[in-house]
């Protein structure tokens, strides 16, 4: 009996430090980030790190925070494995500056340190992912910035079928848990009109071997591809299409995750029939205050790195941030900046709305096409 009752003290003392709500006096809060800083999505984590940094650098320069504190982006880098990232948060967390967790980047890869970020009580903030397993209520730790991959894919469906009047949809995936996210996604959005699949096929993450998952689809003859991969394979099938007769005026359809600005780029700006779903305006809206100040501070503090979807959302994300710690009374702890981003103002964005529902701030997609170099937005709601 006795060896039972102090058995359950040390499970209950260690229940106890593990979920106290910390209090926290360090000078300098650290972020902690694993994004792919070489590899084949490299692009990715550099925009991620500048469009952050951007305003983290300013925040610091013009000492925004109550008490002179600092605020600092440590960031590791996984090349988009997931092995990789279950390393580098395990690194992370025995930080004894980490306040929190940022900005990770892809589904496969949060996928992966899922069991981790269940066990340590510390707040996963803005992961780079639309993924369905991270809009769970339960996870009070979690707070998503952008929109779903549902929410995108059924806003390109919805508009394609409705204004387009197209019905014969395929979709081309990467064979992983993201990849899997847009699949399910799609299939729910047709099945909602009442229409079926015409067509699918699948790569492998991190490769560029598109050429069962071309044929797969060709066979088919859809007038509409999902493209649920990176930018780089994604890029290399439309090059691939556009030489073809049958898919060549089929129109290829972007997720945010496929990274627009890398996509144009890599497609030499011919970007005939693509469209992109986006969880931001565009960057280069200079009617709305909060996208004037990114570019201000891009320009400021990273003047090399090329303005672009991915580091607006990251810059976005990071002032939601900075706003919240300011707004919270007394001393800074976990769960009262958690409660302070839970209940930010609508309009600390200044032009952008916010709404935390469904563990998300952004709750709206955009449609874009390129044109006359450069995206020109699609109106349409669903």
């Amino acid at each position: 009996m006795f060896k039972y009752l102090f058995a359950m003290i040390i499970v209950l003392s260690l229940t106890y430090i593990k979920l106290k709500d910390e209090v926290f006096n360090d000078n300098t809060l650290v972020l902690g980030a694993s994004i792919p800083k070489t590899g084949i999505m490299k692009a990715w984590g550099t925009s991620v790190y500048a469009g952050a940094n951007a305003y983290f650098n300013y925040v610091n320069d013009a000492r925004v925070l109550p008490h002179n504190k600092k605020i600092k982006l440590v960031s590791l880098d996984d090349k988009y494995e997931p092995e990789l990232t279950e390393d580098n948060i395990n690194k992370l967390i025995q930080r004894d500056n980490l306040f929190a967790l940022f900005g990770f980047v892809g589904t496969p890869t949060v996928k992966n340190i899922l069991p981790i970020l269940d066990e340590i009580n510390i707040p996963f903030i803005a992961p780079f992912t639309g993924a369905s397993f991270l809009r769970n209520a339960n996870k009070k730790n979690f707070v998503n910035f952008r929109s779903s991959y549902k929410e995108e894919i059924d806003k390109i469906v919805g508009y394609l079928n409705e204004k387009k009047k197209i019905s014969k949809f395929a979709v081309f995936y990467q064979n992983d848990n993201y990849g899997e996210e847009g699949y399910i996604s799609l299939i729910e959005s047709l099945k909602k009109r009442k229409l079926k699949l015409h067509g699918e096929g699948m790569y492998k993450r991190n490769t560029l071997s598109i050429r069962h998952a071309f044929s797969e689809i060709k066979d088919e003859e859809p007038e509409a591809i999902i493209m649920v991969g990176a930018y780089r394979a994604n890029a290399l099938f439309i090059k691939k299409a556009k030489k073809d007769k049958i898919l060549k005026d089929v129109i290829f359809c972007n997720l945010s995750f496929s990274d627009a600005n890398e996509m144009i780029k890599l497609l030499d700006f011919d970007t005939k029939n693509l469209l992109f779903s986006q969880v931001v305006p565009s960057y280069n809206d200079s009617k709305i205050d909060v996208i004037r100040e990114y570019k201000y501070l891009m320009k400021k503090y990273f003047p090399n790195e090329p303005l672009g979807f991915i580091s607006l959302e990251s810059f976005l994300a990071a002032k939601t941030i900075v706003n919240s710690l300011v707004r919270v009374e007394g001393t800074l702890t976990k769960d009262k900046f958690l409660a302070s981003l839970k209940n930010i103002p609508s309009y600390s964005l200044k032009g952008i709305k916010l709404n935390y529902k469904n563990t998300q701030l952004l709750n709206k997609t955009y449609l874009f096409e390129y044109t006359n170099s450069k995206f020109k937005e699609i109106e349409y709601e669903n």
